[in-house]
């Protein structure tokens, strides 16, 4: 006897396609026989993470047969020392995606709506969706945020707005008082979810900072990562700002111990190394103008970038640009299934990785 588990799911998965991630080395290196790979997909630290962040991971080692600390006091805390929140406004997530996913879970009733943005981050229609939501893609402007019409596009079903600054995948970004303009035109009860993943990397003076307007907007969450410019990628580590009454409610959803120990006391110790995230920003910086020369050298248009990575327009399919740079040995992401048919997006390596992009690209356009 067999069963239609596809016609059982929830309405609202069965309209899900899984997500894709980048693929990985190791796999590139079994379908190709290549060894020498450099892998720019995934908006990775091409430094990797705080040598503070490995010291504390290794004296966390005898500790791998207790579970780890639930309500994260120490990293709470050490937000707290560095940003000025008190533990009631933090919630710890499995990388920023959880937080993403427990804020659907706790906030979006099967039928209700959340607004997001054309060509922004894959994982918010997903978590919509798994939520049995409606989600409500607002055209972008200039491949990023349209405020203005995501304002408009709330009613009386919307329960959340996601956006993101810098955006994923496309880099774009809004200021201050775009920002300020819009949470002026979004009802109290409709709660904003401020992705700020990549704000790390953002070198200009002004740039705005979702933490400046927490406590001015009750309904205002701030996500973000150490996944990127902390480079704990496969720790999986995130953390959301918000108000008490919103970080009450996420904790009513959020697994009792949703972060590891090894997350917890490398993203602690990676709090207190201003240093390590200064030299990525710095070398960041570098090797987005060596791309963006590069990308000019060839005549290809690309969007500007506040992040770590930089999305070009090919000229042709991006799935056959991806694959054949696949050929000579560099990752990079595909961004097709954006709505964007002949863009790519590269993250940003260590000089000698970016020159072998740009030379696997130059040999692959011909």
């Amino acid at each position: 006897m067999s069963c239609d588990f596809f016609s059982n799911a929830t309405p609202g998965v069965q309209q899900i396609s899984p997500y894709q991630p980048g693929k990985p080395i190791d796999e590139l290196k079994r379908e190709l026989g290549l060894d020498d790979i450099v892998k720019l997909a995934s908006n990775e630290n091409p430094l990797g993470c705080s040598p503070l962040a490995v010291a504390a991971i290794q004296a966390e080692m005898t500790q791998i047969g207790r579970y780890p600390d639930g309500n994260a006091f120490a990293l709470k805390e050490a937000i707290r020392q560095k940003f000025g929140f008190a533990h009631n406004r933090i919630t710890p997530g499995n990388g920023s995606n959880d937080i993403l996913e427990l804020v659907a879970r706790a906030f979006i009733n099967p039928g209700e709506e959340a607004v997001y943005s054309q060509h922004a981050f894959a994982v918010y229609p997903l978590a919509v969706l798994a939520a049995s939501g409606k989600g409500v893609e607002v055209p972008a402007l200039n491949y990023g945020h349209d405020l203005e019409a995501m304002a408009r596009a709330v009613n009386g079903k919307t329960k959340v707005v996601f956006i993101a600054n810098p955006n994923n995948p496309t880099g774009t970004w809004f200021e201050r008082a775009e920002f300020e303009a819009f949470m002026a035109k979004i009802p109290a009860n409709v709660l904003v979810v401020l992705d700020e993943a990549y704000v790390e990397y953002v070198t200009e003076a002004g740039f705005m900072n979702g933490f400046d307007y927490v406590d001015q907007y009750p309904n205002l969450l701030v996500s973000r990562t150490f996944s990127k410019a902390y480079g704990l990628a496969s720790l999986r580590v995130g953390y959301a700002i918000a108000h008490p009454d919103v970080t009450n409610i996420l904790n009513r959803v959020r697994q009792p111990f949703n972060v590891n120990s090894f997350g917890l006391a490398a993203a602690t110790a990676s709090l207190g190394d201003d240093a390590f995230v200064a030299a990525s920003r710095e070398l960041n910086a570098a090797g987005m103008r060596q791309i963006e020369a590069g990308l000019n050298a060839l005549g290809l248009a690309f969007i500007p970038s506040r992040a770590n990575f930089i999305a070009f327009d090919a000229k042709r399919p991006a799935m056959e640009v991806f694959q054949a740079l696949l050929k000579e040995g560099v990752i990079v992401r595909p961004i097709a299934n954006y709505g964007m048919p002949t863009w790519v997006r590269v993250s940003i390596g260590l000089e000698g990785e970016n020159a072998r992009f740009l030379q696997a690209l130059t040999k692959v356009l011909g």
